[in-house]
């Protein structure tokens, strides 16, 4: 306990009155207003045509995801809990007979989103695409929304949130300085989403935008559980909150109208104070759903290349497993401190480069754990391996992705291999439909990507947008 004298000083201190930090102003506008304003016109029509194919690229390949992780432990137990909550069927809850209404939809298809580690990452950090996507789709469905509006939501979703989490600092500021994850600031884009395709007014927009950070957090901790349940289901509940705040403010609740710049707001919360002007900055210019990435292994994102090298190194040096005598990854330290030794298997880099070398390559749809962890080969091999920070990566890209793998085999040889960005990075160059198709083909046996894929293409030009969702269900509607 504090001494008596000590906690009195402080109650005294608390109880001073106090200048509030000055509200935000762009333009001599708030911040909150400029975004409800820009959220409440867009159109397709002002959208590029490289962001356009972007945009459908994410949705067809977050919607693949949900269909691939809706048997996994996190979508399978938000799937049971929309299933008792007796919710009117406006919307598909992929990979199962079963309807629920929008918000509740979009929970069980944002769990399954990220029920396992395939879904796209973004260049600003997080899996903004399994909240996102699945927030426009439900929402979409619900509304029988056009493909350009679903498009154009989606976009704007990525706009919104991804500004929000680079305004407060990025990913690791925010885990560092407070404690939370970041994604859950991609809630208030997928609010914008959805006010959109609800056609709300700016000043519901801007209502809507304060309703939704009643309804999200997410303590940095969730994601320390060893099932990986509760790291997808934070996608799922920041689905859920974003279709609820946009209905609830459609129903005339209300909120502060400048929750983002305003005194005791967002950025006053989570902001670092010097990225404010990131919010409104290059809006209707520089659409964030170009930093999108997408992903090409079942694991975390930082994960992949380590795995890319490793690989790439046996291969042109016909290394065979029994020769390695040790690996060594080394990684910026904020990438490294993602995958260290964790104890969930898919994002621990050690398990997940033993288990691709013992196993000569995995399959997007292998799930060797927990049978692997009895391999003789893969305890060797994951022995092997160490893990450090490396001294040009965190100089030049302290946030970034990259890894640099030194394999030295039992004759001494050292065979070392940089690789800067990922496959599926934004950085490192566009993702073809052809790589999706890749992707995808004999991995999701209860659905039709093909199908899918082919509608997706074309996804502006139809009129209902539940065409893509019966292509993926493999039926006409």
């Amino acid at each position: 306990m504090l001494p008596l004298d000590t906690a009195a000083a402080q109650d005294a201190e608390a109880t001073k009155p106090r200048t509030p930090p000055r509200a935000r102003q762009f333009q001599g506008r708030t911040l909150t207003a400029t975004v409800a304003d820009y959220a409440a016109a867009t159109s397709l029509a002002r959208i590029p045509p490289e962001v356009l194919d972007r945009a459908r690229k994410v949705v067809f390949d977050e919607m693949a995801c949900a269909y691939f992780g809706c048997t996994s432990p996190g979508a399978t137990a938000a799937t049971r809990h929309v299933a008792g909550c007796g919710s009117p069927g406006e919307a598909r809850i992929y990979g199962t007979a079963l309807r629920a209404s929008a918000p509740y939809a979009a929970m069980a298809n944002g769990t399954a989103g990220h029920g396992y580690e395939v879904d796209g990452t973004h260049v600003v950090g997080g899996h903004p695409g399994a909240s996102i996507v699945h927030t426009v789709t439900a929402i979409a469905e619900k509304q029988n929304a056009s493909g350009a509006e679903l498009l154009n939501a989606v976009i704007l979703a990525y706009d919104v949130g991804v500004r929000i989490v680079e305004a407060c600092g990025g990913k690791f500021s925010v885990r560092d300085r407070r404690h939370l994850t970041s994604d859950f600031f991609y809630a208030m884009g997928g609010t914008a989403a959805a006010a959109r395709i609800l056609k709300l007014s700016p000043t519901r927009h801007r209502h809507a935008l304060a309703l939704v950070t009643f309804q999200t957090n997410g303590l940095y901790a969730l994601y320390a559980e060893k099932d990986h349940i509760s790291k997808s289901f934070c996608n799922g509940q920041y689905a859920f909150a974003a279709i609820s705040s946009a209905q609830m403010a459609q129903a005339g609740l209300e909120g502060n109208e400048d929750i983002i710049g305003s005194a005791e707001g967002v950025l006053d919360a989570w902001g670092d104070g010097r990225h404010d002007d990131a919010v409104v900055a290059g809006l209707g210019r520089d659409f964030k759903i170009m930093g999108a990435n997408f992903k090409f292994y079942n694991a975390g994102y930082p994960i992949h290349t380590p795995i890319e090298a490793v690989q790439t190194i046996i291969r042109q040096n016909a290394i065979a497993n029994d020769a390695i005598q040790s690996i060594l990854i080394g990684m910026p330290q904020n990438a490294m401190k993602v995958v260290d030794n964790r104890e969930m298997h898919n994002i621990s880099v050690q398990d997940m480069v033993a288990a691709n070398l013992a196993k000569g390559g995995l399959k997007l749809v292998d799930e060797p754990f927990p049978a692997i962890l009895s391999d003789p080969t893969y305890k060797r091999l994951r022995t092997l391996i160490s893990v450090a920070v490396d001294p040009e990566l965190q100089s030049e890209f302290p946030n970034g992705r990259g890894a640099r793998v030194t394999i030295v085999t039992r004759d001494g040889k050292r065979h070392v291999l940089r690789i800067d960005n990922p496959r599926g990075h934004s950085l490192r160059g566009d993702v073809s439909w052809d790589d999706l198709a890749e992707k995808w083909r004999g991995s999701l046996p209860n659905c039709d990507p093909g199908r899918a894929l082919e509608i997706a293409r074309n996804l502006d030009k139809l009129t209902s947008a539940k065409d893509l969702f019966a292509a993926f269900a493999g039926t006409n509607g």
